[in-house]
């Protein structure tokens, strides 16, 4: 439109200039000293998020080298290795504690997590219950952000062992060809690296001495299984099997027993003497009463609420 005196109008300011796009980030590099700080780890979700926006899987070597990731995991698991499969969670009154489920490769929920609940801080204890790998497209990296937090606050982030944390469902859920996409021919030596690394997490959590958290739930107590030279008949003597040689006589497990637990195993067995692993990561509550097998997964076993009352009320517990 004109104006009054036939003046023609003043052209329009051109548009603002549309926002550079983010450069593309530098190789990631340990630090010199091996100490991470709160910086560094800020500065590696932030390339990890650019990454996983922008980034062809294949091309991820070339911001996040094979060294690199080997150095991390190799640091988080000297941390986890030293932990009980307990972990004690004591906050003080002014301390909050965040217990997290399945995060299954979703790295960006997992950085909207942290950013909304409050980062991990002197004032804010995290537990995270176990499946950080699998079906999500990030698994690797959900797993790398969690480990670097690990490393740099070990004793206000707790990451316990889930059922996915293993071989066999990560060969077939998608965490091992996620990892040899992404790294091809150091492939195998990086999923390696992974699988020493998930042997070394921790199995459960007590929280303020009254609340437990484990990935699967509760467990049966320790099997043991008759020596070979117990078996043997002495001369003249009929062997006679005790309950004890059964290892499907099932009752619930002591906490001291899983402490004593044996959890630097690549799959947790579903037979033999070294069942509590399993239970911890593969059990599941029923409405039934007692104990029985979980059939339908092959390991673990199925708790009734009368179970979960005996076990809280035997360890002086509230919340499981």
């Amino acid at each position: 439109m004109s104006d009054p005196d036939g003046a023609a109008e003043p052209p329009s300011p051109p548009p603002p200039p549309s926002p550079s796009p983010v450069p593309r980030p530098a190789p990631v590099e340990w630090p010199e000293d091996g100490v991470l700080t709160r910086d560094w780890v800020a500065a590696f979700a932030a390339t990890l998020d650019w990454c996983s926006r922008n980034l062809p899987p294949d091309q991820l070597p070339t911001v996040l080298p094979a060294d690199f990731v080997r150095r991390l995991l190799l640091a988080a698991a000297v941390i986890l290795h030293r932990e009980p499969n307990i972990v004690r969670v004591d906050p003080r009154p002014d301390q909050a504690v965040v217990v997290v489920g399945d995060v299954h490769g979703q790295l960006h929920d997992v950085m909207f997590l942290l950013r909304d609940a409050g980062f991990p801080s002197e004032e804010r204890i995290f537990v995270f219950n176990g499946d950080y790998v699998d079906r999500g497209a990030w698994g690797l990296e959900t797993l790398l952000l969690l480990l670097a937090w690990k490393i740099l606050l070990p004793n206000r982030v707790f990451l316990l062992r889930g059922n996915h944390e293993s071989k066999y469902c990560t060969s077939v859920y998608g965490f091992e060809r996620e990892v040899m996409v992404k790294y091809k021919g150091q492939g195998s030596q990086v999923y390696r690296k992974f699988l020493r690394c998930f042997e070394d997490l921790p199995l459960a959590s007590i929280i303020a001495g009254c609340v437990y958290t484990a990935h699967g739930g509760i467990f049966r107590g320790a099997v043991v299984l008759p020596s070979k030279r117990a078996k043997r008949a002495k001369k003249g003597h009929k062997y006679v099997p005790s309950s004890t040689d059964d290892p499907t006589t099932l009752k619930l497990g002591s906490l001291d027993e899983l402490l004593k637990a044996r959890r630097t195993v690549l799959d947790p067995p579903w037979e033999g003497s070294n069942l509590i692993p399993g239970d911890v990561l593969w059990s599941d509550p029923s409405m039934d009463k007692g104990l029985s097998l979980n059939k339908e997964r092959g390991i673990g076993l199925l708790w009734g609420p009368d179970i979960t009352q005996q076990f809280l009320y035997t360890n002086n517990l509230k919340i499981t």
